[in-house]
């Protein structure tokens, strides 16, 4: 028998400090009359000559279809634009607008200075750590997804499969043994 696992606790304190995190930015984000989507978009696009849809979703992992929707909202606002591409004449370049521009210039050095708040008590080395740790955590993960020529991998050693069997067991019962 292996000894318990401390990782989940360490898990729940990483979604914890994301939800927590999110909540802190979005507090700032929110004054500028945008969502937390909209303002990555803004600062990903800020002192840029504009990018196309993918490499903007790479950038800022927003999904494709999500991303669409955000874009359009931004546009209504008068924040970006949307540009034939003069070398992929199927793709389109999103662009700040002067007024897209000028809400960066603004807004980005008032949002670090917001969320440099969190990290006050934090010295220079314990930033190294953290830094350190997440950097590590964050590659551990991907390779946990990828196989040994870099995709995405399609093995979980049969935990999926035994998900998959539980959740079957369950769909089959009937309603009157799951009510």
């Amino acid at each position: 028998m292996q000894p318990p696992s401390t990782f989940p606790n360490a898990l729940r304190e990483l979604a914890r400090t994301h939800q927590a995190f999110l909540a802190y930015a979005s507090t700032h984000v929110h004054t500028l009359d945008l969502t937390l989507p909209q303002f990555d978009i803004i600062i990903t696009l800020g002192n840029t000559k504009g990018m196309a849809f993918k490499k903007l979703g790479e950038k800022t992992l927003i999904t494709k279809g999500t991303l669409t929707g955000v874009i359009g909202r931004l546009e209504d606002k008068g924040l970006v634009l949307r540009a034939a591409s003069e070398t992929d004449g199927r793709s389109q370049i999103v662009r700040l607008t002067a007024a897209g521009e000028a809400l960066y210039q603004h807004a980005f050095p008032e949002h670090l200075a917001f969320i440099h708040r969190i990290f006050t008590t934090y010295s220079p080395e314990d930033i190294k750590t953290l830094d350190a740790a997440l950097l590590r955590l964050r590659r551990g993960v991907t390779a946990a997804r990828c196989n040994a020529s870099g995709e995405l991998s399609t093995e979980t050693d049969g935990w999926c499969a035994k998900v998959k069997a539980v959740c079957k067991h369950y769909q089959e019962e009937s309603p009157a043994q799951n009510g």
